[in-house]
């Protein structure tokens, strides 16, 4: 496979090359391709110097796959250019995930909808990846009927710019600001923009791209999304209301034995996920396995992962990898 990464040099783009790295993913030639101030600089992949190319150069030469992160603008502009030169494109903006003709896709969950005709496929935002990955398989089940979703969410989700602001402030350092307030021992209900319902982007991203994913427009979510000061990791409380009654053993019975996911469910032993535990890892967590006592058929549960992994760099190499295992990449 000749690939191309778009947004190399970025904090999903660094990531992304180190899971192709670990997963040993077929490569004979790699574009590592970022903006035209770094055009020319060096990056290193399995112990061997690459040099950074700009987008034009990437094109001409054709590669296979071309994992775009580095913006939805960019991803606006350049995708369609890289599919019209026959690669297939993998994109982790926001940028096509709701566009009609984009698939969206979670691997575990409906990668078999895609098709060689598909040549710009959308990878889902963080937080959607890791709920739609714990409710697919009770969904499948139980038939959801209506979810609340309120986010814990890194600073690593916002980029190296916030990330940057965070440690300064830990430090005492006044530099540029990611945010419109501190986030160094504070919490923020404001991830991404405000749309005109008062909802964040980040909040319509969570109530619309599940329905997309799991195909089912019958379920409603509703969500708060919240930064907060941690370096890495996003956690959720989801609260789900389903048509079915359900049994707590068997909730945990299914999700243990769900492909991706790792059960964390032991109040006993303080067993129960959190950011720290999941970082480097691909897994998504769940614990907090409980019944929701104020009305029936009602489900609590604490999910976290990795935004940038499983969140990100991972799903989009796992969609590659489906794509080369079923022959619909050349």
């Amino acid at each position: 496979m000749k690939v191309a990464i778009v947004g190399a040099t970025g904090m999903v783009g660094t990531v992304l090359l180190k899971v192709l790295e670990e997963r040993n993913f077929p490569i004979s030639e790699l574009l590592p391709v970022a903006s035209q101030r770094s055009v020319g600089k060096q990056l290193v992949y399995k112990d061997k110097l690459y040099s950074i190319v700009g987008m034009q150069t990437a094109i001409d030469a054709k590669p296979d796959i071309a994992i775009f992160s580095a913006g939805g603008n960019t991803s606006l502009e350049w995708a369609p250019k890289f599919a019209a030169a026959g690669t297939t494109v993998i994109d982790n903006s926001s940028a096509w995930r709701m566009d009609a003709d984009k698939k969206l896709i979670v691997p575990e969950i409906n990668a078999q909808v895609l098709t060689k005709q598909d040549k710009i496929i959308a990878n889902p935002n963080c937080s959607t990846i890791q709920l739609v990955m714990a409710l697919a398989p009770l969904h499948k089940k139980y038939t959801m009927k209506r979810v609340v979703v309120s986010t814990y969410q890194s600073v690593s989700g916002t980029g190296v710019k916030a990330v940057q602001q965070m440690e300064n402030e830990m430090a005492g350092i006044k530099g540029e600001m990611a945010y419109p307030y501190p986030i160094h021992r504070n919490a923020l209900p404001h991830c991404d923009v405000f749309e005109d319902n008062g909802y964040t982007k980040e909040e319509m991203k969570l109530a619309r791209e599940p329905q997309k994913i799991l195909d089912d427009r019958t379920f409603s979510i509703t969500a708060t999304a919240v930064r907060i000061p941690t370096s890495g990791g996003h956690s959720e409380s989801v609260n789900v209301e389903f048509l079915n009654d359900f049994d707590l053993s068997e909730i945990r019975s299914i999700l243990h034995n769900t492909p991706g996911i790792v059960v964390q469910d032991n109040p006993d032993t303080n067993t129960y996920p959190m950011p720290i535990y999941a970082h480097d890892k691909d897994a998504v967590f769940v614990g907090r396995i409980r019944r929701d006592e104020t009305q029936p058929n009602t489900l609590q549960l604490w999910i976290v992962s990795d935004n940038l992994r499983k969140g990100a760099a991972t799903n989009a190499v796992q969609i590659a990898e489906y794509l080369v295992a079923n022959k619909l990449v050349s």
